[in-house]
């Protein structure tokens, strides 16, 4: 199982060691913001940054020129101003696996956060703006997504699992603890059985007392992994 830890804010799972010169494409259309990131990013001697742009055109031309190691980018940004950093989110989770992305939201937009989890949550961070101002907490994110780790707000958390606690997590076996931890890698459910040495059909009703007894029974199949994820992420950061 990867090894899970937590710095400052938020949980991380970690299955790679970091290497030096971690390799950035920033993405953004506010001029102080890019430029807010590229100062804060030049005080860190393991990053480097490669390429700065400001719509989702320009990003995707910079990752495929500079195949950097982590992405960071807006939510919105041109052309649309809707959803292009959630949308260049999936389009690298198939054409590059191996690419961190850190997606920055101005608000706290929970139904954003769940997009960009839909495929899983391995090398993948959901943050506020907010965050540039600290150095550290922005770099860790960073960091940890080019680990494979994952990085969540902690007010996106408490928008998403609003009335549920850590405390729900202790309701579940230890194999289904086991089975939840797996899920939150990014795994599917034939992936989860060969690590586990388990059957499908195990992995299948593990997964569904896991939701029962988390109280997502009501709820579309990809939104609860997503949220059992987050639940997940959240009683690890308690712990």
């Amino acid at each position: 199982m990867a090894e899970v830890y937590t710095i400052g804010y938020t949980t991380v799972r970690c299955s790679t060691l970091l290497r030096m010169a971690i390799r950035v494409v920033l993405a953004d259309d506010s001029f102080l913001v890019r430029e807010g990131v590229r100062l804060l990013l030049q005080t860190q001697p393991d990053l480097e940054l490669a390429a700065v742009c400001h719509d989702e055109a320009s990003l995707l031309k910079a990752v495929e020129v500079e195949r950097p190691d982590v992405v960071i980018t807006d939510v919105r940004m041109p052309p649309t101003g809707t959803d292009e950093g959630i949308r260049a989110a999936r389009r690298l989770r198939e054409r590059h696996p191996e690419m961190g992305v850190v997606v920055l939201s101005q608000h706290v937009e929970p139904e954003y956060a769940t997009a960009l989890f839909e495929a899983g949550s391995e090398g993948r961070a959901y943050l506020l703006k907010e965050r540039i101002g600290d150095v550290r907490e922005l770099t860790d994110a960073i960091r940890a997504v080019h680990r494979g780790g994952t990085a969540v707000d902690p007010k996106v958390v408490k928008a998403l699992m609003v009335d549920r606690t850590g405390s729900l997590l202790d309701r579940l076996t230890p194999r289904e603890k086991e089975v939840l931890a797996e899920i939150a890698t990014g795994k599917n459910n034939p992936a989860i059985a060969e690590t586990l040495y388990l059957s499908e059909g195990a992995v299948e009703k593990h997964i569904g007392s896991v939701f029962a007894k988390l109280g997502l029974t009501e709820e579309s199949k990809v939104h609860r992994r997503v949220r059992a994820v987050l639940l997940f992420l959240e009683g690890t950061l308690r712990g």
